[in-house]
């Protein structure tokens, strides 16, 4: 009988010669004696802890990994993961800053074509493999094995910033159990002869100073450090403390916080969208938001921009999909599981847009009003001075100011502007209009801290309504934070074997020591400069690289049985063209597209300017740029310098592997691999390592009668064969 081949040897009914696939599905047929058998790796000693043999070389990591309580626990982490704070102050904003309800359109074809298909691959190799980024990218393809550490700095770079935020969200829950809320009106000066307003606030106004200067105590220029600021320090040092505790014992502690961190944004913003719609103006605020300017769905720029939310919204690359997916069952239906999140992660934006637009309508509402008051008293003072008596309408009584409507007062401006069409400009009257405050788009820390933060105190009982708000948003930076940090441990666990709890309490530990840097007086312009640069670039070049992998470099064909295999049915046709030709072109027409940008835009940012009391944009200072530049570097680094070290042979591409692995309940015999051309079925498939590169070492039993090493095979691999104990000691025959 032919080595190579793989007829099945039975011996007294009880020797049955299996592929590595037959072996892990029979793992209970293990007898003890085998299981407490020595395990030889490339000439060193190890116990055998266990029979099963990963497809990827582990002997112990299929029984010993984590696994999810249930499948509800998994979906509530991948939502919390992807559901985010860009959800809440991102999406909204260019919802709409491009089209308004026309922005939906391009958002909903390209989470089709580029979000689903890349976040259902990320799942299923995650889940396939049960490995972190780097063990699943080093599997697929050694050579492309620098994918995983470039995911991990990227993760460490935007855990460092993001943190941060969670830690202004703690601040400002803190101090809203007070009525009235503290950034309610302007703080006053007394001195002896006089009492007046914070000349920085009255140049403002309320919201915005107690953000730069009560909360952030900002400096003018991101050069002026300004040295700590200790409130924000001790806040930092709580979050830090927060995820510290929630992940140190890994799925089994963050996923039981999961149930609280990813529901309760919900139930928030339920509450504040049933709230906000019994609000005067609310109404305005969603009729403005979802007007569609369907001209505008022909520009360029908003399928980017589009493209660019539907990636970072679903969080590809970073590596945090496929840790959660790797502590699945093999059999889960992932492909399920990448629609509902992905649709869950829509909805959600959606509701998103519905609140911040509702409660932005009525602030736009109690803003008009002013300006409408603030204006008639102005038209008051002109009248017999620039303004003739008789061009007010007999139905409005100046003398009541309070009393005068928006629709008075823009039937008077019409009038005059009519009549005075000329003089209008210097009468210095404005229109006041609803549309006008409702365009004046915010986003990102401006929404949250400023313009959200002024119309609660409007709101009735504005305390309670302010500790939900800032709850959510703590809630909703976790979540996130949660997959952040496990899209760093779980890569680095697999690969280097360290125990999880010393290394979260490291990890973390680290991180708030760098993030000192982002809490001083001018750290707000340090997480704008990570926020632009360490993760858009870096994160698209990760995900092009995954996509081709898979598709070019593993071969999307073999990656189809895989999932068949897998899923036990195969998955839509559309899969195949999409993460073949499509995604990957649409994923570099969007690489370019970003590159261009950041080419043609001068690094800058936006200092908070004291005196003036106002937002000026800055360039950054020559450090500053190499400190962009650097970022960027930083993460894709890892990639051309693995590349290079497997490419050359400096450091082993793991490309040897196992034989076929024959089974019998007691010792082993070696047996050839296959010859290299049959070497061409999958990896992540459950076939024979003799059919399969590995990318782990050569692994044998040592035999009870002090065997030799095996021989190795003409691929380069090492052979396996089980026999009973009065099975001599022999290669088995060619006959």
């Amino acid at each position: 009988m032919p080595k190579n081949s793989k007829a099945v040897k039975r011996e007294l009914d009880d020797d049955v010669t299996e592929s590595v696939k037959d072996l892990l599905s029979n793992e209970d047929a293990c007898d003890d004696s085998f299981k407490k058998s020595s395990l030889i790796v490339n000439g060193q000693e190890g116990e055998g802890k266990e029979c099963d043999v990963e497809e990827g070389g582990s002997d112990s990591e299929e029984e010993e990994r984590p696994a999810w309580n249930s499948k509800l626990q998994y979906i509530l982490a991948q939502v919390g993961f992807s559901v985010g704070l860009g959800n809440v102050w991102r999406f909204p904003y260019l919802c709409q800053k491009n089209g308004g309800g026309a922005y939906l359109v391009p958002y909903l074809i390209l989470l089709v074509l580029i979000g689903i298909p890349l976040f259902f691959l990320e799942l299923a190799v995650g889940q396939r493999i049960r490995r972190g980024s780097i063990g699943v990218w080093n599997y697929i393809s050694p050579r492309l094995g620098g994918i995983g550490f470039a995911s991990c700095v990227v993760c460490f770079f935007v855990a460092l910033y993001y943190n941060v935020i969670i830690s202004w969200s703690l601040f400002y829950f803190s101090q809203s159990f007070q009525q009235p809320l503290p950034w309610h009106e302007c703080p006053l000066i007394k001195n002896k002869t006089s009492t007046y307003v914070v000349p920085e606030c009255e140049k403002s106004s309320a919201t915005t100073y107690y953000w730069y200067r009560d909360a952030l105590d900002i400096s003018d220029s991101i050069s002026e450090g300004g040295g700590l600021n200790w409130k924000m320090t001790v806040c930092l040092l709580a979050a830090w403390s927060m995820v510290c505790l929630a992940m140190i014992k890994g799925i089994q502690s963050s996923g039981k916080v999961m149930y609280f961190s990813s529901l309760f944004p919900y139930v928030v913003l339920i509450c504040f969208l049933a709230r906000a719609l019994l609000l005067k103006g609310s109404v305005d605020g969603i009729r403005h938001m979802f007007t569609p300017k369907l001209e505008i769905m022909l520009e360029a720029k908003v399928w980017r921009e589009a493209a660019t939310q539907v990636f970072f919204a679903l969080g590809l690359g970073f590596g945090g999909v496929i840790a959660f997916s790797s502590y699945n069952k093999r059999d889960n239906n992932c492909h399920f599981d990448a629609v509902l999140v992905s649709f869950i992660n829509f909805f959600t934006s959606v509701l998103a847009t519905l609140v911040v637009f509702a409660v932005l309508g009525f602030k736009a509402n109690v803003m008009n009003s002013k300006c409408v008051a603030l204006n008639t008293n102005r038209i008051v003072a002109l009248l017999g001075n620039g303004i003739e008596a008789t061009l007010i309408p007999h139905h409005i009584n100046l003398t009541q100011v309070s009393q005068v409507t928006a629709d008075d007062y823009h039937q008077m401006i019409d009038i005059i502007k009519g009549v005075k069409e000329d003089e209008f400009q210097k009468l210095g009257l404005e229109s006041c209009t609803i549309e006008d405050e409702l365009n004046k788009a915010v986003q990102g820390t401006g929404l949250a801290f400023i313009a959200f933060t002024e119309a609660m105190t409007h709101f009735p009982a504005s305390p309670f309504w302010s500790v939900m708000f800032f709850l959510m948003l703590v809630n909703l930076g976790l979540g996130s934070m949660f997959g952040t940090i496990e899209g760093i441990l779980t890569p680095l666990i697999d690969a280097f074997k360290v125990r999880k709890e010393l290394l979260t309490v490291g990890c973390c530990a680290l991180a708030f020591s760098i993030g000192l840097l982002f809490v001083q007086r001018s750290g707000n312009y340090f997480v704008t400069m990570f926020d632009d640069y360490s993760a858009t670039l870096p994160l698209l070049i990760v995900v092009v690289l995954e996509n081709i992998a898979v598709a070019w470099v593993y071969g999307i064909d073999k990656f189809f049985e895989d999932l068949k295999e897998m899923l036990g049915f195969a998955p839509y046709r559309f899969y195949y063209y999409m993460w073949k030709y499509v995604t990957p072109i649409l994923l570099l027409v969007l690489l370019c597209a970003s590159f261009i940008q950041l080419i043609m835009t001068p690094p800058s940012y936006s200092a908070w300017i004291q005196e003036e009391a106002m937002e000026k944009t800055l360039p950054f200072p020559p450090w500053g740029i190499g400190v962009c530049i650097s970022l960027v570097v930083m993460a894709i680094m890892p990639v051309p310098v693995v590349f290079c070290l497997r490419y050359f042979n400096i450091v082993d591409d793991g490309s040897d592997g196992l034989a076929a692995v024959s089974y019998k309940k007691a010792r082993i015999i070696k047996e050839s691999g296959r010859p290299e051309d049959d070497d061409d079925a999958s990896l992540i498939h459950g076939k024979s390592p003799s059919e399969a590169p590995s990318p782990m070492p050569g692994i044998y039993r040592k035999q009870s009668g002090g065997g030799t090493e095996g021989d190795t095979a003409p691929n380069g691999r090492y052979g396996i064969g089980y026999l009973m104990p009065s099975t001599p000691d022999t290669p088995e025959s060619d006959s």
